[in-house]
Formats: C-alpha cells, structure tokens, sequence
C-alpha cells in the first residue's frame, strides 16, 4: 500500500499537471512562437524606420573652400548634423540632386555669394544653418584679407556664451522611460487578466465535468486549488519572461532602448509584479470559478474582478504623464493598484525603496488574507453540483 502524499507532493503534482498541460498544447506554442517572431520583426523594423543618420540633410559642396568645414561646425552646434561631400563642379551637383544622392548644392562664387540648388525648396532649419555658415565664411574671409587672424577672434570670444541653467531640466530618458511605462501595463493589464481567468475557467471545467471528485478523492480541497494556482500561473510566468526577454534584447541590440539598467529593472519588477498580482487575483478567481457549474456562468462570480482590474489598468495610464501625482502615489500603496502602478513609478524612476518594499509586503499580506476566504469558499463550493452557490451561502459558518 502506498504512502500517502505530503501537502508539498500533491500541490507539487498538480502544479505540473496543469503547467504541461497547458506548454504542450499546439495552440500554446504556435501562438507565442508567432508572437515572439513578430515582436523581433517589429522592433528591427522600428530600428530601421526611425533611426540612423539617413534623416540628415545632404548638403554637396563644388570646390576646397572652408565653406563644408563651417557648415560641419555650425550644424552640430545647432543640432543640424549635416552629411557633408564635395563636389567637382555645379552640373555634377544638379546630376546628384536629380538622381536623390544629395539635397543641396552650393556653389560658391567669386565674390563671396553661394548659390544653393535644390530640386524644389529648402527647409527653413537648413536654410537659416545655410545663411549663418556663408555669412562667417564672408566674414572669416573679409578678416583674413585685413591682415586679422579669424582664430583670434574666435579665441577672444569663445567665453563670451550663454549657459544656461534649468531650475527642472528636461530629463533626456524620459521618453523611453514613457515607452517601458505603457509596455509595463499592457502587459500585466493582459497577463493577469488571461491567466486569471485561465484559473476560473479550469476550475470550472473540472466542477462540471466531475473530474474534481475524482481528484478529491486522493487530493485535500485546499492542495487542489494552490496546486492549479501555481501550475497555471507558472505558465504566465514562463510566457512574460519569453515575451520580456525577447523584446527587451531585440531593443536592446538595435539601440531602440539605449538606458540597459532602467530597462532590465523594468523586465524584473514586471516579473515581480506579475507573480504578486496574479497571485492576488488567482485565489479570488477560483474561488468564483468553484461557486458555478457552467462555462458560461463564470461572469455572473468574477465579473466584479473583471471591474477592479480594469479600474487597475486605467488607473495606471492617467498616471503615465505625472507617476509622481499625490492621488497616483496614494493608489499605488493599494493592493491591487500596487500590481501596476509599482512597474510603472519604477520604469519613471520615481519610486523609492521604501516603497518598491512596503508595497510588497502589502500586497503579500493582502493576499494572503483573501486566500484564507478564498480557501473557506472553494473547499464549500467546488463539490456543490448544479445550481450557482451563493455569496452568502459560500462565505456562512
């Protein structure tokens, strides 16, 4: 006769029924396979779109002067880089601008004038860059004819700038900041919410098709539901790490994301956020799942989480803007605002330590609260057949 199985053995039996259950199914891997695929291909196609010097005005310029020299100076004082060539004469500028080698030609005459060729109009950045290079090429010309060194003057005047200094200067990661942001709330908005559900529709799945008097038979009510939460949300863990991973490197590699630290804190504060708040919903899912007996009756016991997950989620993006607003900072000490808003102060750089560890050992402690109700109402309704068990009728003495 055989030993009876520890508490740790069958919850670990069931958490590895329902994790290779739910991998080896074709649907599971051919979906996040396509996935994975198409988060790379996006990402290298925004590499390609939207960086690279490609977006620099090309600007030729006919003969040796010191013309191309003060363009290249004045455009990256001006955050106007310029990809700058020489050319041989004026008709080989109007063969490059017709073939769409170059944008911009200049000829220099021989008394300090420069005619510009374009192929229909010059922007207005490019050409003030343009009117400012010829007029100190002029002058620096003008003063060497008079015997003045033009490297004197600019020495004699190099100190005589403005600096400028901000009071609240602009922080130059902030847009990417508010990239991980987004992503981190789409992300556990959709994972918490599927896997979640995942939990209720399983529960219920084995209640209507009997299975679970089965499983009861040999497994204690409570091992059964901590067994499927694990199993299932192991699953969820394993996707968002893929997902994460994935993107995170292929942004990375392409320099799509250039701030690494912000970025893999983000990846593993996600993760984080995940298991806490998929643990805070799973035990409230089941429960709801274990008080029905059809597929189609589960909205009825989980639609009010439905309610507050949403509540989580826009909560979460109309604090995208200002994370550090008093009533965002105030909510995101909430269990389970904690889940989404915590992700998002990280990746803004706004939260401190002792919040990223006081909010965590809030929501532990939340959760393990609702799993002790969580656990009354599934060990008295998972085995009630037929009717949907009442509110009441699963949390009576």
């Amino acid at each position: 006769m055989s030993a009876p199985l520890t508490a740790t053995r069958a919850i670990g039996l069931v958490a590895r029924r329902e994790f290779l259950t739910q991998v080896r199914k074709k649907s599971f891997l051919i979906s996040n396979g396509l996935i994975l695929v198409a988060i790379v291909v996006g990402i290298v196609a925004m590499a390609f779109l939207g960086g690279g010097d490609d977006d620099r005005p090309r600007v030729g310029v006919v003969g040796t002067s010191g013309l191309s020299a003060t363009l290249g100076t004045i455009g990256e004082a001006t955050g106007i880089p310029l990809d700058l060539s020489e050319l041989p004469d004026a008709d080989a500028g109007r063969a490059q601008i017709t073939d769409g080698e170059i944008d911009v030609a200049l000829v220099p005459g021989d008394d300090g004038s420069v005619t510009a060729l374009t192929e229909s109009d010059i922007d207005s950045d490019l050409s003030a860059l343009l009117d400012a290079a010829v007029a100190q090429q002029a002058q620096a010309t003008a003063l060497t004819e008079r015997g003045v060194d033009p490297a004197d003057i600019a020495a004699a005047t190099a100190r005589a700038t403005v600096t400028v200094e901000a009071i609240d200067p602009p922080d130059p990661e902030q847009g990417q900041r508010i990239i991980l942001s987004i992503v981190a709330v789409v992300v556990l908005y959709m994972q918490i919410l599927m896997f979640g559900m995942y939990v209720a529709m399983g529960v219920v799945e084995e209640k209507s098709s009997r299975v679970v008097e089965l499983l009861l038979s040999t497994l204690r009510p409570l091992q059964l539901l901590w067994g499927k939460i694990l199993g299932i949300g192991a699953v969820g863990l394993l996707q968002l790490t893929a997902y994460g991973a994935v993107s995170v490197g292929a942004a990375l590699a392409t320099d799509t994301l250039t701030i690494t630290g912000t970025a893999l804190g983000v990846f593993a504060s996600t993760l984080g956020w995940f298991v806490l708040g998929f643990a805070f919903f799973a035990v409230l899912y089941a429960a709801a799942g274990s008080m029905v007996s059809r597929q189609e009756d589960v909205n009825s016991t989980s639609g009010p989480l439905m309610f507050v997950i949403l509540a989580m989620f826009f909560a979460a993006f109309s604090s995208i803007d200002d994370p550090e607003a008093t009533w965002s900072t105030v909510l995101s000490w909430i269990p389970p605002f904690s889940a989404v808003l915590m992700p998002l102060r990280i990746a803004a750089g706004v939260a401190t330590p002792l919040q990223i560890v006081g909010t965590v050992v809030l929501m532990i402690v939340t959760t393990a609260l609702l799993g002790v109700v969580a656990a009354k109402i599934y060990q008295r309704s998972v085995l009630r057949i037929g009717r949907t068990v009442t509110w009441k009728e699963a949390l009576g003495r």
